[in-house]
Formats: structure tokens, sequence, C-alpha cells
């Protein structure tokens, strides 16, 4: 499904998905109340050309998150590859 951003009107890039924690910390139980509380499965979508994220929420996205590395897509060739290459490993476009 593809997402606009609201500011620019750009598509959307998936950067991640993941699960954001719902509890908080204690004074008393500590850490406790936080794990029980358990997480919201959560997309997180970067628009290319302003750099607003947004957050979505996801059914059950934990089964395909694979290694957890958030992806980015390559404006040169389109292929997703980890965002933590300095360079699109398919077409080698150098990011600034």
């Amino acid at each position: 499904m593809e997402k606009s951003c609201l500011r620019c009107g750009v598509e959307m890039q998936l950067l991640r998905r993941t699960r954001i924690q719902l509890g908080q910390t204690g004074w008393v139980l500590g850490d406790l109340p936080n794990l029980l509380a358990g997480g919201l499965p959560v997309e997180i979508y970067d628009c290319p050309v302003c750099g607003k994220l947004e957050f979505f929420r996801g059914e059950d996205i934990l089964a395909d998150t694979g290694d957890g590395i958030a992806q980015r897509k390559c404006p040169q060739c389109g292929q997703m590859h980890d965002m933590d290459y300095p360079k699109c490993p398919y077409c080698r476009y150098k990011y600034e």
C-alpha cells in the first residue's frame, strides 16, 4: 500500500517494522509494569524529500522483520538494501 507524505506528496519509504514498548518504569516495581505491558507493532515510514517520519499500526509484523536492520530504497535503481551501507550494493549509487 502506497503512503504519501502529507507535507510534500512524495511516496514515503518503509524505514522499519518494529514494536514500540507501551509500559512505563515505576518507582516501586521498576521495569516490571513496562515488561508486562507488551508492545505495539508499528511500521515506520520516512519521506526521502522532507525527512518526515510517520508511524502506522501493524498487525503482527515481527514475523517478516528479518534481521531487524532498517532498509532504504535506492533512488537510482530502486532496489531495497540495508540502510547502513554508504552506497547502493547493486548499482553503487553513493549517498551524500
